[in-house]
């Protein structure tokens, strides 16, 4: 019997909502130890996925000499409003900003060795599990090398 997504996935999954500032998910993310979650809708349905890449990006050097740069232009020799610097402070940005989308998924019968395919193909780490619209887990590669060690025989027969 080969393995499926169902077998290895994650069920209790750790989600953002699209109006979730990064201060929030960053603080998710580090709660849970994990490097990255899914985003979903009021309804359940994934929309994006957000990373730890995904966070530090606006932050780095060149986008922040960018940033400085629109705001000198935008002022125009005056001071700019204190409400408006806090409004675009990066952690009080919105996660749906900020996440990829759109997210590559899989089925909960999906064979191990075809997440490994989509992994590679899509240059990935973790595929969200959804079953009529809804999450209902997530498969990283870390379960992946689980998986493979704990059951090579599976692994094999799904090939």
């Amino acid at each position: 019997m080969s393995l499926a997504a169902a077998d290895i996935m994650t069920k209790n999954v750790v989600t953002a909502k699209p109006d979730d500032t990064v201060a929030n998910v960053a603080r998710s993310l580090s709660d849970h130890d994990i490097s990255a979650l899914p985003v979903c809708d009021a309804a359940g349905q994934i929309v994006g996925m957000v990373s730890e890449g995904d966070l530090i990006a606006p932050v780095g050097t060149e986008r922040a000499a960018r940033r400085t740069w629109w705001l000198n232009l935008l002022a125009e020799g005056t001071d700019l409003a204190p409400s408006f610097l806090d409004c675009i402070k990066v952690e009080n940005r919105r996660i749906g900003d900020l996440m990829v989308s759109p997210v590559v998924t899989a089925a909960p019968d999906t064979s191990v060795s075809e997440l490994a395919d989509l992994m590679v193909d899509h240059r990935i780490k973790r595929l969200p599990i959804v079953k009529d619209g809804k999450l209902v887990g997530i498969v990283s590669r870390a379960d992946l090398i689980h998986a493979f060690a704990r059951t090579p025989d599976a692994i094999v027969e799904g090939l």
